[in-house]
């Protein structure tokens, strides 16, 4: 009976070969790598960890990410010698998911490395826009009140000679209706919107780690239509990685975009 169990155990039960654990255990690794990306920022966004915790997880990350891939190559190589093409898409996928769990906090030290060391983008660096109602909640965080002065301005024309402030073909009033529910779609939460002073001041969060970043809006008439400026200030840290600029570029070439379309229905529809 027990050698009758033995041989069916043989017959049913798949040989699993060293070659073949290497392989699984690498997409293991992979998945795990991948996984502690993904919570080092949620973690931080939840609250569950300080976000500086949350950057040594991902360090974690990125390291297993490497060792998953560098095992799933092996694996890979490894079944090919002992002819088991059906584990080389195993293979592939643990050195793929591996390398993109490493290159994700490398691709963001490499970012940080060639932008400047500045979180306060504005377009007009001689009067920016200013806070007023987000004034008490950045007193309570570790970051400047007021703007950094010719340093900053000089950073940001090197860095981001792009951000300029715009001109709607609509006047103030209209630009303004534009301007916040732009930023309410983008899911900013909104502290003040005064339509008589054009001024708009909302916080934008970042989606992986929740970061929090204070924005102002500045709304005025000006020759042509309407002069739109914008201010996007990181809480934490010195540096930002670019996306305060990227946030400004985004919306305004989008009010841009949504305001010369209106304008030229406008015109169109009073024809008729």
């Amino acid at each position: 009976m027990n050698a009758q169990l033995e041989t069916m155990k043989h017959a049913y039960l798949p040989h699993v070969t060293a070659a073949d654990a290497v392989t699984w255990s690498g997409l293991v690794l992979a998945l795990l790598g991948g996984t502690t990306d993904v919570l080092a920022g949620l973690g931080s966004r939840w609250g569950w960890w300080h976000f500086t915790v949350g950057f040594t997880i991902l360090q974690v990350g990125a390291i297993t990410g490497i060792a998953a891939a560098a095992v799933s190559l092996v694996g890979g190589i490894a079944i090919r010698r002992e002819h088991h093409p059906s584990l080389t898409v195993v293979a592939a996928v643990g050195i793929v998911l591996g390398l993109v769990t490493a290159g994700i906090p490398w691709s963001w030290m490499r970012t940080a490395e060639r932008m400047p060391n500045i979180n306060d983008i504005t377009t007009d660096m001689t009067n920016p826009p200013q806070f007023g109602r987000l004034m008490p909640l950045r007193q309570s965080v570790d970051a400047p009140t007021s703007y950094g002065g010719a340093r900053v301005a000089t950073d940001q024309r090197a860095s981001y000679p792009d951000i300029r402030p715009i001109i709607l073909p609509v006047t103030p009033s209209t630009a303004f209706s534009t301007a916040l529910k732009d930023a309410k779609d983008r899911g900013w939460r909104i502290v003040d919107a005064d339509a008589s002073k054009g001024i708009i001041e909302a916080v934008a969060t970042t989606f992986w780690f929740g970061f929090k970043d204070d924005v102002v809006v500045r709304i005025k008439r000006a020759p042509g239509g309407s002069r739109v400026d914008m201010r996007s200030v990181s809480r934490v840290g010195t540096g930002d990685i670019g996306t305060n600029a990227e946030r400004i570029r985004s919306y305004l070439a989008s009010l841009a975009k949504t305001s010369i379309v209106d304008n030229n229905y406008t015109s169109f529809a009073s024809g008729y």
